[in-house]
């Protein structure tokens, strides 16, 4: 088996973003994904140089040379990796970039609500206001 060639650090704890990491691994046929549960038991932000914080508030990957890229951004090389690279151009252009941002920094800001994981403590996702 190759290497892979992104990782993907995902909330295994999120029923839409379990669904959607499932959908990826099955289509990931090359194996070109890490994926990486950051709710799983053991697992430590700090290894990385990152917070758990910093982890929860916008999904994050790493390309193969250590690049950290987070947000739709992250979308964008995992579905590259699996074959989609014609959706992954449409999805650059000017009007569609700006919904796609838009829209998941709406998501990523109220997905713990959106999946039933609220409560005084866990709604309180810090805003992520600086790119990696």
């Amino acid at each position: 088996m190759a290497a892979a060639q992104f990782e993907v650090f995902y909330d295994g704890d999120c029923p839409l973003c379990r669904r959607e990491i499932g959908v990826l691994q099955r289509l990931d046929r090359a194996h070109s994904i890490r994926f990486t549960d950051i709710a799983a038991q053991g697992f430590d932000a700090a290894a990385l140089g990152k917070t758990h914080a910093e982890l929860m508030a916008r999904i994050q990957g790493r390309t193969a040379d250590g690049t950290w890229v987070e947000g739709v951004d992250v979308f964008r090389q995992l579905y590259a990796a699996v074959g989609f690279k014609h959706l992954v151009a449409l999805s650059r252009w000017p009007g569609v970039r700006n919904a796609l941002d838009a829209g998941y920094t709406w998501f990523a800001r109220n997905r713990l609500s959106l999946t039933g994981r609220c409560d005084a403590e866990a709604c309180q996702l810090p805003r992520h206001g600086h790119s990696s």
